[in-house]
């Protein structure tokens, strides 16, 4: 039954105290018929429970009834083997594989970033992965971009992305958006996924992205690199952090963050910050550990450091202060060229 909490007769006394500490709250006890509810609603009140009743027909007259009912979701005997490693864990398990398996995830780009961040959480047993880009494969992508090869440059990453994809995960229920990510369109896109992970290489579409994050409050899980060097954090003020326009309020001159193309990167540097979103990302889904909300982890690739920032929301930010209301999309690429300029 929808919000029933499962307590198997066998283990009553043991668990029931831990599951339902209040002895004043009115309980409904069920089973398949009515002897075992019937039961367990006699020990319960023997234990110093006020307000038990037992279910009359039990869960088979309900279902005979119609009445709604919610059906668990089952691995079937192949992604428990394949993810076994996994329900080993304690901050995993079955429930959590469970969790990820039904968790929907929305990649925005399938570059150097999106390639390794895609990868993994298909591996991980992501169970619905979104593919935003539109771009097709360079050979100056293969360096870094491990999702695609050389057979296939002059294809569409969407569709080189998905293959790969595919052939390492094919439970995985790949969606590609083949398109430019504007105003237009950025709403329809996110609003069906549960964690936006941003490997975007340009300024107009992070600042979009972010926009619509914070209005459909999703967290955000954003990378970046330059040479030698990256950093990752989580976007997510509905959690109490910052957005990315607290930490960049306005884009720096176009001089100060030239593109790969033109400033170039180490081709294995993605791979350390696109994993890092990858986790950063398993971690919000499954609901466990300190995700990277209100920090930034920096990457120095040549040193071997990594160094942890402190960030904070921005009282003043027009877009995430609740006292704000949304201000709406802009132009995104004339805000970022007129700031460039200035």
């Amino acid at each position: 039954m929808p919000g029933a909490v499962s307590v198997p007769r066998g283990f009553l006394e043991l668990k029931i105290e831990s599951t339902l500490p209040d002895r004043d709250r009115p309980i409904v006890a069920y089973c398949a018929g009515e002897l075992r509810a019937i039961l367990a609603a006699g020990t319960l009140r023997r234990m110093g429970y006020k307000n038990v009743l037992a279910m009359t027909g039990g869960f088979a007259q309900w279902q005979r009834l119609g009445y709604p009912i919610d059906k668990p979701f089952q691995m079937t005997d192949a992604q428990k083997k394949r993810y076994s490693r996994h329900m080993t864990m304690p901050e995993v398990g079955e429930e959590g594989q469970a969790k990820l398996l039904q968790s929907r995830v929305l990649m925005i780009g399938a570059g150097g970033l999106g390639s390794p961040a895609a990868f993994y959480l298909a591996a991980a047993g992501v169970g619905t992965l979104g593919l935003v880009d539109f771009d097709v494969v360079d050979e100056t992508n293969l360096h870094r971009q491990i999702l695609h090869t050389h057979d296939r440059v002059g294809t569409p990453k969407i569709e080189s992305a998905v293959k790969t994809l595919k052939a390492y995960a094919p439970d995985v229920n790949i969606i590609p958006f083949e398109t430019r990510i504007d105003s237009s369109n950025v709403e329809e896109i996110l609003r069906g996924f549960d964690v936006i992970v941003d490997g975007t290489d340009n300024f107009p579409t992070r600042y979009l992205i972010n926009d619509a994050c914070v209005k459909l409050k999703k967290p955000c899980v954003h990378g970046s690199v330059y040479r030698f060097e990256g950093q990752v954090t989580v976007f997510h003020p509905d959690a109490g952090g910052p957005c990315y326009r607290c930490l960049y309020p306005a884009p720096p001159p176009a001089d100060m963050a030239p593109s790969c193309a033109e400033a170039g990167v180490l081709g294995v540097l993605p791979g350390v910050i696109g994993l890092l979103q990858a986790v950063e990302t398993v971690k919000l889904l499954l609901g466990t550990g300190k995700p990277l909300v209100g920090r930034l982890l920096a990457y120095d690739g040549l040193d071997g450091k990594f160094r942890e920032f402190k960030l904070r929301k921005a009282p003043e930010c027009e877009y995430c202060n609740e006292e704000h209301g949304f201000p709406g999309y802009i132009d995104y690429e004339f805000f970022c060229s007129n700031a460039a300029n200035e």
